[in-house]
């Protein structure tokens, strides 16, 4: 018993010789009816040490004694024909040179070939089946039926996976797919019974306890109306993670998850011009502002992944820092990673950190970004997002980088909120300081992300979990969203194609009813809106719009190289900071909250405050010390009815919705 697992080796060549030997004397058999003269026997005994050690170098150059017999594959069949093809080649020319084929039965050489692929083939797929029975219990208890959506190569393996786990008491019924030429055939014995809008019917038909979806590429009206027709007939259902996700590529049950509300919001798959981003990342010094944030950390994720010489993360959350550089490490030990708690609204310390580093990229995606919050601390939303924005950009251009990119928002396309008006000052802090040196400065502006920090997925998940109610803010409210990892991307091939002063718009889809998210959120929680989960409606926050744009009035799209991508393109010039960015600095350094938001309106003439903002500005225009009116400005924001319906839009392109102050 120990000899052959000593010696599995020696073990395996002698049963492929062994295997070829009779096969070739086979060949001889059949070539004269099972008949053969004295004289052909002893040609087949005198070329038989030729043919094995033909067939020994054939077998040794296509592996076929590294292969396991129990678990042959179609990829050891195909070695296997090529092992052999190889052999009876090199046996057909060493006998032609040596021995030449006269009196030489030449039917043998193609008989050979085909009795001994099939011979080993047939073994190999014998021991398998042998193996795979003996695994088997004899009765299989099966307490679930389940239906896969999906009959391509995910769903395949996902049915060979349950058959062969025959302790999950799963039972595959069938496959639903919407190709037309799949219905009515059966894949790997499992028949393909309907389409995804039969799935209700085929349900009730066969007593469907559980919706296995196999689609990890599917864009989210697929999974949308999977989900529709599994809480019509009250059937539960589970989705594969998306290609990304799976481990190793590896389709497996235990990898079933519930539907999130990403998958249903999910589009086209991203695809990437790599060279180029890997051109862009590798090997460089790369500093990431913001980078505990939602945004920030998938930066520093995907960069990572491209081999950066070395990776900054800049941010002045501890916490998160922490959490960010022990996963990078464990994930990434390739990459130098260089932690700075940091802020960017101290000038010395980013000096010094680009002066140690000599960043060749910088992604800055530090900023604060709840509208609620800036509505109430309006000089710190601007201390950090305008002032922060200039000392990074700054000591960026004074330090050579290469390339700057500001992470930038919807919100700042006809602004209504501190927030949104701050990012679009910030957007023209990076064109003025394109015109200064030679960094290569871009501004990328998308809409929400679903996951991130605040965004209201979270706040609905906790929401639910509490048993409701869900609270939205108006029944017409819309918003864009995309994933995180998405959004990274789009980021980084943006990095990839700006020239220099640009900002780029990403395609984001259609826009989402806030509500509609809320109700598909309480039905993948496994109630039913209004019924178990009540959705109030709490009306539109100080600086909230009912909808968010992308592009502004004045501004173009142009395609760029990349279809998810667009560039915009301004009317006009920007006034240069010295005539301006004064003006807000020592607005700021004086508390004065009017001086610093009618120098915000001048420049961005859309921007319509809140009330809250209009009263701390003054309605006769005279600045406030913002000390003495913090206290009564967020006691004030706090008693503003929340309006049920949208700021009226401006009458004509370019006109301001308020007047003055």
């Amino acid at each position: 018993m120990l000899f052959p697992v000593r010696h599995r080796q020696v073990v395996t060549v002698a049963t492929h010789l062994g295997i070829a030997a009779a096969a070739y004397l086979a060949a001889f058999l059949l070539r004269f009816d099972l008949e053969p003269h004295p004289r052909w026997l002893a040609v087949a005994a005198a070329t038989l040490p030729l043919l094995l050690a033909c067939k020994l170098v054939g077998f040794w150059a296509a592996r076929l004694f590294a292969g396991s017999w129990r678990h042959v594959s179609v990829q050891d069949v195909e070695d296997l024909a090529r092992g052999n093809l190889l052999a009876s080649t090199l046996f057909l020319a060493v006998m032609v040179f040596t021995h030449g084929l006269r009196g030489f039965p030449r039917s043998v050489f193609l008989l050979d070939l085909l009795l001994c692929t099939l011979a080993m083939g047939a073994i190999r797929v014998g021991i398998r089946l042998a193996a795979e029975r003996g695994e088997r219990p004899a009765v299989r208890r099966i307490e679930t039926l389940a239906l896969i959506v999906g009959a391509g190569s995910a769903g395949i393996q996902l049915r060979q996976e349950i058959e062969q786990r025959r302790r999950l008491r799963v039972g595959v019924v069938g496959f639903v797919d919407d190709d037309p030429r799949k219905i009515g055939l059966r894949v790997c014995g499992t028949p393909v019974l309907g389409a995804i809008d039969d799935l209700p019917a085929l349900a009730a038909a066969h007593e469907i306890g559980e919706v296995l979806i196999a689609l990890p590429e599917a864009p989210g009206a697929v999974i949308r109306r999977v989900v529709q027709h599994c809480t019509a007939a009250r059937v539960r259902h589970r989705v594969l993670p998306t290609l990304g996700e799976l481990v190793d590529g590896r389709v497996m049950y235990t990898q079933m998850r519930e539907v999130k509300v990403d998958d249903l919001l999910a589009r086209d798959a991203v695809r990437l011009d790599l060279p180029r981003v890997a051109a862009l990342v590798a090997g460089k010094t790369v500093v990431v502002t913001g980078a505990a944030g939602s945004i920030g950390s998938e930066l520093c994720r995907q960069v990572a992944a491209y081999g950066p010489a070395r990776l900054v993360l800049y941010d002045r959350h501890e916490n998160g820092m922490f959490g960010l550089e022990t996963e990078l490490r464990s994930r990434f030990p390739e990459v130098t990673l260089v932690p700075v708690l940091g802020d960017v609204l101290l000038v010395d310390q980013l000096e010094r950190v680009f002066a140690a580093e000599r960043p060749d990229l910088v992604f800055h995606a530090a900023a604060y970004k709840h509208v609620p919050l800036a509505e109430l601390n309006v000089l710190e939303a601007v201390r950090n997002n305008v002032l922060g924005t200039r000392n990074v950009a700054r000591t960026a251009l004074a330090h050579g980088t290469s390339r700057f990119v500001m992470v930038s928002t919807d919100k700042a396309v006809r602004p209504t909120s501190v927030m949104g008006v701050t990012k679009r000052v910030a957007e023209l802090i990076v064109k003025n300081l394109q015109r200064q040196g030679r960094t290569c400065f871009a501004a990328v502006r998308f809409g929400n992300v679903l996951g991130s920090n605040g965004s209201v997925v979270p706040i609905f998940r906790e929401q639910i979990a509490r048993g409701g109610p869900v609270t939205v803010t108006h029944p017409e409210v819309t918003r864009y969203f995309m994933t995180i990892p998405e959004a990274v991307q789009l980021i980084l091939q943006a990095a990839t194609i700006g020239q220099g002063g640009e900002t780029f718009v990403l395609e984001m889809g259609e826009p989402v009813k806030i509500v509609d998210l809320a109700r598909q959120m309480i039905r993948l929680s496994g109630f039913e809106p209004d019924e178990d989960v009540a959705i109030e409606f709490s009306g539109l926050r100080p600086g909230e719009k009912l909808y968010e744009e992308l592009v502004a009035d004045d501004e173009e799209q142009a395609a760029t190289p990349h279809e998810r991508i667009r560039v915009l393109v301004a009317a006009g010039t920007p006034p240069p900071l010295a005539e301006w960015l004064g003006d807000i600095e020592d607005g700021v350094a004086a508390s004065d909250v009017g001086r610093v938001m009618r120098t915000i309106r001048s420049l961005v003439p859309s921007y319509a405050p809140s009330a809250g903002v209009r009263e701390a500005i003054g309605a006769a225009g005279e600045p406030r010390d913002d000390r003495s009116a913090a206290l009564p400005l967020a006691a004030r924001l706090r008693r503003v009815p929340r309006p049920l319906a949208p700021e009226p839009a401006p009458a004509a392109a370019g006109t301001p919705r308020l007047p003055a102050p």
